[in-house]
């Protein structure tokens, strides 16, 4: 029994592998590409690790979760987070967002790995705060000339992407595995939001 989840449970490992090896390879890099409007705020999300390991950890957790947060936490962070990029380009620069992502990167890590369970409004207010954070970051790095819209709807399109993925993932490895993976994939998340952290 034990062979036969090991086995079934190679292509999701290996899924996930593929899906963060290019981000970790590239990290923050790319926004300086040229990229305005759509592509700008799609890539964005997709070239920095922090944010796309953040993303993943959401829909990883509303799996967990189960229930109404299943749609909740997936459509709560884009919602929010262009509400920050908003807030970015009227106030400009907040101190301490580079620290806030990577502690929602810690803590929502760890949030799947303990498999915690708090009651719905609690998850929804600690995921809206952290998109808030992540939508400030994605407002402050606008690109000059381009479409603001366009770049919302480009960073808000990668971010449910993300969600979706981790979601599905989650699924799949309850599954499969009865979350196992889903929670070594949340201390993943933590490890390597300690060592942004520490960077």
């Amino acid at each position: 029994m034990i062979r036969h989840v090991r086995s079934r449970a190679r292509p999701l490992f290996a899924a996930v592998v593929a899906l963060l090896a290019p981000a970790l390879a590239l990290a923050h890099t790319g926004h300086e590409g040229g990229s305005t409007g759509f592509a700008a705020g799609f890539l964005h999300p997709l070239t920095g690790v922090d944010h796309l390991l953040a993303m993943l950890a959401v829909g990883l957790w509303a799996a967990q979760l189960r229930g109404r947060a299943v749609w909740l936490l997936p459509a709560l962070f884009p919602a929010v987070m262009a509400a920050g990029a908003g807030l970015a380009l009227a106030s400009g620069a907040l101190p301490g967002v580079e620290l806030l992502i990577a502690l929602s990167v810690i803590v929502l890590g760890a949030a799947v790995t303990l498999g915690a369970r708090p009651p719905l409004a609690a998850s929804a207010a600690l995921v809206g705060c952290f998109a808030l954070v992540h939508g400030h970051a994605h407002g402050a790095e606008f690109p000059a000339g381009g479409s603001f819209a366009a770049y919302a709807a480009g960073f808000v399109g990668a971010t449910f992407a993300l969600h979706l993925t981790g979601l599905a993932l989650g699924i799949l490895g309850q599954r499969w595995s009865s979350g196992r993976i889903s929670r070594l994939g949340g201390s993943a998340i933590a490890v390597s939001g300690l060592a942004l952290l520490l960077a």
